[in-house]
């Protein structure tokens, strides 16, 4: 479906400390990772700061927002923060937004702002699209889509999209998504780099997947589910290979946790 070549990234849903998380970007760097992502909030900071010491503290990787809640933020000072990123970095990086999830409300009001609803943080997020269109010299933007109204925003204005399906989304259910974005994006569909997030990497127990899912991995690989990646990393490596050929994906992430597991597959699958 795509010959781009592969991407690959890290999601760095901790951060303890600046140390741990600027390790996290040193070893990612080493193995040949392409990027260093963050949620929003970090372990309870900020992104975009935090983000500042990954981008000092590494030479090639690029990292960015793996996702700003539009929500949170006002628009022209996050403009002025993502031109601030992308500039001093020399473009490595990359500006992933979103609506913000339903339980962000209570984060949304402690900055003082309003969540509103679902249709308002949509029409927030396409005038905040708007706002780092104005800049030519702008960082790579990255859109999670999920429902119809969000997939068509991305299809007319991301550069990456994440496709924000279920732990146990199968790959029948994944093309779904994917035919319905490459419908919606039209003759653009080529130009948009798909991603995916996978929740859990190799043979061994992840408990914490189970406390987030309520399915164990063996359970989530035992029903086709498109967000594990289990086996050697050559069998690993070849069904990645696959999935770029029938759903189009070329972009995948692993939560940290899973960094060294993963490594294998990005040394034998980077550059191709």
């Amino acid at each position: 479906m795509t010959d781009r070549p592969f991407r690959f990234g890290v999601v760095a849903g901790h951060a303890a400390d600046l140390a741990a998380l600027t390790g996290i970007a040193k070893q990612a760097e080493e193995f040949g990772f392409d990027t260093l992502v963050t949620p929003d909030p970090v372990s309870g900071h900020d992104p975009l700061t935090a983000l500042a010491a990954v981008a000092a503290t590494t030479e090639r990787l690029r990292f960015g927002t793996f996702v700003l809640a539009e929500p949170f933020r006002d628009h022209r000072q996050l403009a002025w923060q993502a031109r601030t990123l992308h500039r001093l970095s020399g473009g490595r990086f990359e500006l992933g937004l979103g609506t913000g999830r339903p339980h962000a409300a209570g984060h949304t009001a402690s900055l003082g702002r309003e969540f509103g609803s679902a249709g308002s943080r949509l029409a927030g997020l396409a005038e905040l699209i708007e706002e780092i269109k104005q800049d030519a010299d702008r960082p790579r933007l990255l859109l999670a889509a999920s429902g119809p109204k969000m997939i068509e925003l991305a299809a007319r204005e991301a550069d990456v999209v994440t496709l924000a399906w279920g732990p146990k989304t199968t790959k029948v259910e994944a093309l779904s998504v994917v035919d319905r974005f490459g419908a919606a994006a039209g003759r653009r569909a080529d130009e948009v780099e798909l991603a995916m997030n996978l929740i859990a990497v190799g043979d061994a127990p992840a408990p914490q997947v189970e406390r987030y899912t309520g399915v164990s991995v063996d359970e989530l690989a035992a029903t086709g589910a498109v967000t594990v990646l289990r086996g050697t990393p050559a069998e690993a490596a070849h069904r990645i290979r696959r999935w770029r050929e029938e759903l189009g994906v070329s972009y995948f992430s692993v939560n940290g946790e899973f960094l060294t597991e993963f490594a294998p597959v990005v040394a034998e699958l980077r550059g191709t």
